[in-house]
């Protein structure tokens, strides 16, 4: 039976409901993105400012307020936690699976778009994407769809419909601007020049249609970005140009991986679509479509994206999150190409295949194995504070086995079916067993991650929530101690304490004075076990309990 548009939309909207909005809630937030974000959406709705980003009640210019409106609105709906947080991803998961749905359709057929929405809901780390409360799922539909109104642009170029297309891609590229900043500007700008250089410079767009798209840009950009000048002066702006050329010249702590990492992450993390995938990218793969060029297109953009950021010196798994949606295009391309010609996988290929899933599909096998063996793995890790971690009390059982058997299975199976040339039933399989595994692992196994590595933290803050008192943390960063302890803001005293000698808001400053000054109430501080020892010093600190790799510490003032 062959489904109508309508009923393939309705068919989508249920796979996108079972698929990402069930169990958001189950963990605690990741720290630091995950409750940052949060954390800044919470105080929105605490102080009623929803024109300027806070953070512990400070402004934060790191990102712009697009996203954070968005989670505010959830938390409306659903309270202040962990689901309300994640939510508006898992709105956009089922959004982006239908607009893939819409571009495939118009670029080929229902069929071509149904592949298409599946192939970026059936891989590994969109799924988890989608599931998350992190800024990248949004901003990269935004950029997305501007790329695809501006190869539409291009391809109606010197036509009437162009400049509404035109409009359009400033309208989105204008809304990731206002998610994330200009570096959706750049990711476009860089595509289309790219895409120019490969047209051996020959004129691709109008004089009139570029200003009307950055007409439109700047107009939906300076609705929030220019109240914000006036109303405190290029202040903001200039911190947060400042951040954004830090972040792309110097590597944050921890975050300094090598110059191919992006391309490693990609390719395993987004299995089965990359490489399936592969084969549009470097062959020639030719489809009957309404644009020719759109292969073009999506080779050039997530090049674009894979060396950008491979480049930049801060390198974060999300940072090459982008790179998904066009791969999922070259994937649909090379699923509907091996379908409609029958050529055959080489052997070769599908041994590639079951080398790249097989160490994700182990990882999430093994897993469990380490969590029931903990104490095993003691002896030949050297950080104190990561022993103190795999020492919580996680309960682990047989079941926990399943998603790692559920990818295993998946991938022999489909690559023997590959073998069999038997295309169809292959990618089902690979893309099924990727979504099953994926979404029975992140049923339980984000939680337990978490009771390794923070949820000792988590209930130190929770435990506090709605007593008057201070909490912070000593001697690392962390965004929970604000979202979980549910700070009302500063107190006269904190805001009289926390400026550093050239006057201006610093963490390290307010530390100081919960050490040293005179408090009005009781302090808590969460400290890392492996650096308690520096505050041995401070006999006004009570020692009250000790967790996994954290200690909550005490100072009451002074009668």
């Amino acid at each position: 039976m062959i489904l109508q548009k309508n009923q393939i939309r309705l068919l989508l909207i249920l796979i996108g409901i079972i698929l990402f909005l069930p169990f958001l809630g189950a963990a605690p937030l990741f720290d630091w993105d995950e409750i940052n974000f949060a954390e800044s959406a919470r105080e929105m709705l605490l102080t009623g400012n929803y024109s300027r980003v806070q953070i512990n009640f400070q402004p934060f210019w790191e990102k712009p307020p697009l996203f954070f409106w968005m989670q505010a609105l959830s938390m409306k709906l659903f309270g202040i936690n962990e689901y309300a947080a994640r939510f508006p991803n898992a709105v956009f998961g089922i959004i982006t699976m239908l607009t893939l749905f819409e571009m495939g359709r118009k670029l080929r057929d229902n069929r071509f778009g149904f592949i298409w929405a599946m192939c970026m809901a059936g891989s590994f780390l969109p799924l988890v994407y989608f599931k998350s409360g992190i800024i990248d799922p949004v901003f990269n539909y935004f950029i997305f769809v501007s790329v695809w109104f501006i190869a539409k642009t291009v391809q109606l170029y010197k036509t009437k419909q162009a400049t509404k297309q035109a409009l359009f891609a400033g309208i989105f590229i204008g809304l990731a601007i206002l998610t994330k900043g200009p570096v959706g500007l750049l990711l476009a700008g860089l595509t289309v020049s790219v895409f120019w250089i490969y047209n051996r410079f020959k004129a691709i767009v109008s004089f009139k249609n570029l200003l009307v798209f950055g007409f439109s840009a700047l107009l939906l950009t300076m609705a929030w970005f220019g109240p914000e000048t006036i109303q405190h002066g290029p202040w903001f702006l200039n911190e947060f140009i400042t951040y954004q050329i830090r972040l792309f010249s110097t590597p944050d702590a921890g975050h300094a991986q090598p110059i191919y990492y992006h391309f490693v992450v990609v390719l395993i993390g987004c299995f089965p679509m990359s490489v399936i995938g592969i084969k549009a990218l470097f062959s020639r793969v030719k489809i009957q479509s309404n644009n020719p060029n759109f292969i073009v297109w999506m080779r050039i953009l997530l090049g674009v994206v894979l060396i950008l950021f491979s480049l930049v010196t801060t390198k974060i798994v999300h940072y090459s999150s982008m790179a998904y949606l066009p791969l999922s295009a070259l994937a649909a391309m090379s699923i509907e190409y091996c379908i409609e010609t029958k050529s055959s996988w080489k052997l070769s290929r599908i041994v590639f295949l079951l080398l790249v899933g097989l160490p994700l599909g182990l990882a999430i096998f093994l897993i469990p194995i380490v969590g029931m063996h903990t104490e095993a793995l003691i002896p030949f890790i050297k950080d104190a504070f990561v022993i103190e971690n795999l020492k919580a009390s996680i309960s682990w059982n047989y079941f926990d086995f399943i998603p790692g058997i559920i990818w295993i299975s998946g991938l022999f199976i489909g690559a023997y079916v590959l073998y069999k040339k038997q295309f169809q039933r292959a990618f089902i399989v690979l893309f099924s067993g990727c979504i099953l595994s994926t979404g029975i692992f992140l049923m339980s196994f984000p939680k337990r991650i978490a009771g390794y590595t923070q949820q000792a933290a988590v209930n130190f803050y929770s435990d506090l929530k709605g007593k008057d008192v201070y909490v912070e943390t000593l001697r690392f960063k962390s965004f929970a101690q604000y979202f979980y302890f549910q700070k009302e803001g500063f107190s006269k005293l904190e805001h009289e304490n926390c400026k550093d000698v050239k006057g201006y808001y610093h963490i390290d400053a307010l530390r100081s004075w919960y050490l040293n000054g005179e408090i009005d109430k009781p302090v808590y501080f969460v400290v890392k076990s492996i650096h308690v020892h520096e505050y041995s010093n401070y006999k006004e600190l009570e020692k009250i309990e000790e967790k996994n790799g954290f200690v909550l510490l005490r100072r009451y003032p002074k009668k």
